[in-house]
């Protein structure tokens, strides 16, 4: 292999390791998404029937697909900020699974330019 061929070739090696590292130190994961809902309760009278109404809440609401199904979780703030936190993390997680296969990609395409190069020279 060229020399030039193998440090592109350990440069993407370093930086798929370097990646991979930051995957390893990423923290809890969950997936779905968090809404905020306001809503009227059911006593008369009450300023949430007013016009314009002054609904209660706001209340935490994440929803995720569990084996095809819709669930859904009320959360308390502390929970909103964890889960949250939480979904960020997954997202990370999807960005550097996407690089480590980008530069997997590009190892690919170093190497069979590589070996097409040796065949042609053995000719």
């Amino acid at each position: 292999m060229a020399a030039n061929a193998e440090r592109q070739l350990a440069r993407l090696r370093a930086r798929f390791e370097t990646r991979a590292h930051e995957l390893a130190q990423v923290g809890f994961l969950i997936r779905g998404s968090i809404i905020e809902r306001f809503s009227r309760c059911g006593t008369a009278g009450c300023a949430c029937h007013d016009d314009p109404p002054k609904l209660h809440g706001p209340y935490w609401q994440w929803t995720t697909k569990v084996k095809g199904k819709t669930v859904t979780r009320n959360l308390s703030d502390e929970q909103k900020h964890r889960y949250q936190e939480w979904m960020d993390n997954a997202k990370r997680v999807d960005q550097i699974v996407a690089e480590l296969f980008e530069l997997s990609n590009q190892a690919d395409a170093l190497l069979r330019d590589v070996e097409r190069e040796e065949r042609v020279r053995r000719r």
